[in-house]
């Protein structure tokens, strides 16, 4: 099977054998999936729809029979991988999340959490699409897009969290920025796969 998009297509020559194969029974997203995220996210990048509808998610996710569990997404922080969620994943994990902000959420100890200037802190944390948790089930790391930036920032901007000490960081302008640092990088975060 040969992938759509020509990030999927470079990333599999830098995978082992089993995650390769596992890659090769995803199946991607539905147009009726892909509305629903719309109907949520209008503003979701075209170049994120394209990697759902070559894999509809990474991160635990039943593809038929099979279920996928691949790390396919990096970070700023070198080699730390991270899934790609699903469009359902998306979409539960807006309706868990509370509509506290960033402030809300830290106000008692700001000054020991790093925001970047380019976020606003005032805006509900569920108006971001969280597309990716990290390899320890997002509890250290996750990946947003912002489409409420503060000043200075990019609507569509990437945003890196990372827990303890608490830091949310623009990591690209833009998710075609993102995921061209990670080709541009050699696909660094898989080689978390050469350690096994």
């Amino acid at each position: 099977m040969r992938f759509h998009t020509p990030y999927f297509n470079g990333l599999m020559t830098f995978l082992p054998e089993e995650e390769q194969n596992q890659l090769q029974q995803a199946k991607g997203a539905t147009d009726s999936q892909i509305q629903a995220l719309l109907d949520l996210f209008p503003s979701c990048p075209e170049s994120l729809i394209k990697l759902l509808q070559d894999i509809n998610g990474t991160y635990f996710c039943k593809h038929g029979e099979a279920t996928i569990c691949v790390l396919v997404l990096g970070s700023d922080l070198g080699e730390y991988p991270y899934y790609l969620k699903s469009i359902e994943q998306m979409i539960k994990d807006n309706q868990v999340v509370n509509s506290e902000s960033i402030y809300e959420r830290y106000q008692d100890f700001l000054e020991y959490v790093e925001v970047d200037d380019r976020i606003q802190m005032h805006i509900p944390l569920n108006k971001h699409l969280c597309f990716a948790d990290c390899m320890n089930n997002g509890g250290t790391s996750s990946l947003y897009i912002d489409f409420y930036p503060n000043d200075g920032g990019q609507v569509g901007q990437v945003v890196r969290y990372v827990h303890d000490p608490d830091s949310y960081e623009v990591i690209a302008p833009s998710f075609d920025d993102y995921l061209q640092q990670l080709i541009d990088g050699g696909f660094e975060f898989t080689a978390i796969y050469e350690e096994e």
